[in-house]
């Protein structure tokens, strides 16, 4: 991240913007109530350019980091007033794109889930790995429970990994047999 804005003596008002091959955010920080001397009256503006899922992925991220939710102010009429929208629209808009990277995830979740189906009873020593397989799936969808997209994310890649390892005609799956064979 880079500051585009420093804080200065209240420390509450800033911009930075930060980016990578997906999405480019700006994150800036100013009052919307009580001339900036009400700690609890701070706004942090949120503004994404990217594709949806990956925005969306984002929103799930900020939510599940900070405990609370970050469209609920504490003077809501101030705050309504400050973004020229109402309560409802900020709500809706966040539990929006909570939703689409909750269904996204969980759709990543289900495709692994049919792809040991698919292999289970194929390959007898393949079927370890698919048991492990099966293992981080369900601590994903621990994980998407509690909204923590990256505890998501490590346990599709360690499904992902069992479900290649587990697989009699792919390259790994084969030097894996080979190497323990021999």
């Amino acid at each position: 991240p880079v500051f585009t804005r420093m804080p200065r003596v209240d420390e509450q008002n800033w911009e930075l913007l930060c980016e990578n091959d997906e999405v480019k955010m700006s994150i800036s920080s100013s009052h919307y109530w009580g001339f900036g001397l009400f700690s609890r009256c701070f706004m942090n503006r949120i503004v994404m350019e990217g594709s949806l899922p990956s925005r969306a992925r984002c929103v799930m991220d900020i939510v599940s980091s900070l405990g609370r939710n970050p469209w609920e102010p504490t003077r809501v009429k101030a705050f309504e007033r400050s973004t020229s929208g109402l309560m409802t629209e900020h709500t809706s808009s966040w539990d929006g794109l909570i939703s689409l990277a909750r269904e996204s995830m969980s759709d990543d979740i289900t495709r692994l889930q049919d792809s040991v189906h698919r292999m289970r009873g194929v390959d007898e020593a393949g079927d370890v790995h698919l048991d492990s397989a099966d293992e981080a799936l369900d601590r994903a969808r621990e994980a998407l429970a509690d909204k923590n997209a990256p505890a998501v994310d490590r346990a599709l890649s360690r499904a992902s990994s069992a479900i290649v390892r587990a697989d009699p005609h792919s390259d790994l799956g084969s030097m894996e047999r080979e190497l323990i064979g021999g």
